[in-house]
């Protein structure tokens, strides 16, 4: 029960500092601008690494849980709780803006700016490239290990950074669900449902050619 109460946290924390800097951005003039919703976002993925990590393993996002479960990281069977309690931390997050921010039409949904391809093809690379960092900075030596907070946080920074005006960068269906189910803003919801988990799952055999028999062993939980 506290690994599911550590995710929903931490979900939670996810999506009201990021998609939170986004309606404040909007609302106030731009005050925290695009760099800063990127660095929010990368920092706040640091914070909860190193927060609940030890508990949960920090997934805080449905499409890194499906791409655990499928590199033998992370026990099947516990799935779906893992995304439901992912998907229930993203909404409240997202019902608590509502409230604190009325007016904000989107909530900081994630909505393409260009074509639905570009955007579709972008978010599978961008979570390919989250997920590559993610297997491999959680194997081999313990000291890379404790830098693994910085190395993914910064990840989603990064993506957030260059990719973010094109796609949202979301790389997390939680994360993309949350603001959509709130707002009502669902029309393209289905890429980043979708585009996170194929990019994820298509990580984990690169991750095995590069470490070899390091990547992915089994795990007794």
């Amino acid at each position: 029960m506290n690994k599911l109460i550590a995710e929903l946290i931490g979900t939670f924390a996810l999506v009201f500092a990021g998609t939170g800097a986004i309606i404040i951005n909007d609302l106030y003039g731009g005050v925290i601008t695009h760099v800063g919703i990127a660095l929010t976002f990368g920092l706040i993925v640091i914070a909860m690494i190193y927060s609940i990590g030890n508990i949960s393993g920090a997934h805080i996002n449905p499409a890194v849980t499906i791409g655990f479960a499928i590199a033998r990281k992370f026990p099947i069977s516990d799935t779906l709780r893992y995304i439901l309690v992912q998907i229930i931390g993203a909404c409240s997050a997202s019902i608590v803006l509502r409230i604190l921010f009325p007016s904000h039409s989107s909530l900081g949904a994630t909505i393409p700016s260009g074509s639905l391809m570009q955007s579709f093809i972008m978010e599978i690379l961008l979570s390919f490239i989250l997920m590559f960092v993610i297997l491999n900075v959680s194997t081999g030596a313990k000291e890379k290990g404790i830098m693994a907070g910085v190395a993914i946080g910064g990840t989603v920074a990064l993506a957030a950074l260059f990719a973010g005006p094109v796609c949202g960068a979301s790389m997390n269906p939680a994360r993309s669900i949350g603001p959509a189910l709130i707002s009502g803003n669902m029309a393209h919801l289905w890429i980043y449902c979708i585009a996170p988990v194929i990019g994820m799952v298509l990580a984990t055999p690169f991750c095995k050619i590069i470490q070899g028999k390091e990547c992915c062993p089994p795990t007794d939980y």
